[in-house]
């Protein structure tokens, strides 16, 4: 059976929304009201050292004033540690989790020694801990035994997508060394508590697509798809990001940014007077895209 659309927009509050979350953003809320769904707004605050104080509020005031509102309560994830708890007591009681000892520089030097050199990116866990502790270790962090084989997709932007977990990822962390649920843990049981159907995000979260529906079949929670819009990146070619102090969006001009970031997803200018008749003209626009089999690249 079809459950009804439901997506959502889930930011972290470690700064203002800049350009590059704005095209997330409108992405997501478009999608959703093509399918006249529901749109949540889930904040993900689990990493508490990189939280900025009151930029929950600036980003909800910030969607505000872009004509973008939730439909439900605002979720955060620092008040769902139980909820994360629970998931990871049933894969543990399955066996699908074991304690890990390993530090980011004995991964590396382990991924060196196997491959002569170590790649772009994320690094493979070699599966160092997979058969338990080495005498005299102490676990640190907590790993997910993923199962071997390829996980298949469909992107509704992209195409058909693939990826062997194990082979590329390895056995990946679900609780880190300092005690904070990892981010591919939280967004799975969050998701699946939210009843979210379809997921509508920026390109740069692909590659966890494969590793999050392992996690949610192993927890025996449905499956949502995917979209995964083109990145915003700098003249130099680095991804916007807060990370690389992107700058915030400038409120003073709300329907710029609105068209602006509906340009970068590819689409020509709307005339749109105001907020609501940029969504009133956008929607149907979009929904016109969806009859394609790949949104990427159709003028």
């Amino acid at each position: 059976m079809l459950l009804p659309y439901t997506g959502r927009f889930a930011p972290s509050p470690s700064g203002p929304l800049h350009l590059g979350s704005a095209v997330a953003a409108v992405a997501s809320y478009v999608d959703a009201r093509a399918h006249a769904g529901r749109w949540l707004v889930r904040i993900e605050d689990l990493d508490t050292p990189r939280v900025v104080p009151g930029a929950t509020d600036i980003i909800l005031q910030q969607l505000r004033t872009l004509g973008m509102f939730a439909d439900g309560e605002i979720l955060h994830q620092s008040r769902r540690l139980s909820a994360y708890q629970a998931a990871f007591d049933q894969l543990l009681s399955l066996n699908y989790v074991y304690p890990c000892s390993c530090t980011r520089r004995e991964i590396a030097d382990s991924v060196l020694r196997l491959q002569g050199e170590l790649p772009e990116g994320e690094r493979p866990y070699p599966g160092t801990c997979r058969q338990g502790l080495s005498e005299g270790r102490q676990g640190l962090s907590w790993r997910l035994r993923v199962p071997e084989g390829s996980v298949s997709f469909k992107d509704r932007w992209l195409g058909p997508m693939s990826q062997d977990v194990s082979q590329t990822v390895g056995d990946f962390v679900i609780k880190r060394a300092d005690g904070i649920w990892a981010y591919q843990l939280a967004v799975v049981v969050d998701d699946a508590a939210q009843g979210v159907t379809d997921i509508v995000r920026g390109e740069d979260l692909l590659s966890s697509t494969a590793r999050q529906q392992q996690l949610a079949a192993m927890l025996d929670y449905p499956v949502p798809r995917v979209l995964h819009v083109p990145l915003v990146t700098d003249l130099s070619g680095l991804k916007l990001s807060k990370q690389n102090n992107a700058t915030a969006l400038d409120l003073a001009q709300p329907l710029e940014i609105l068209q602006k970031s509906w340009e970068l997803l590819g689409f020509e200018r709307l005339k749109a007077t105001n907020i609501e008749d940029f969504w009133a003209r956008a929607t149907p626009v979009w929904v016109q895209r969806l009859s394609r089999a790949n949104l990427h690249g159709i003028n």
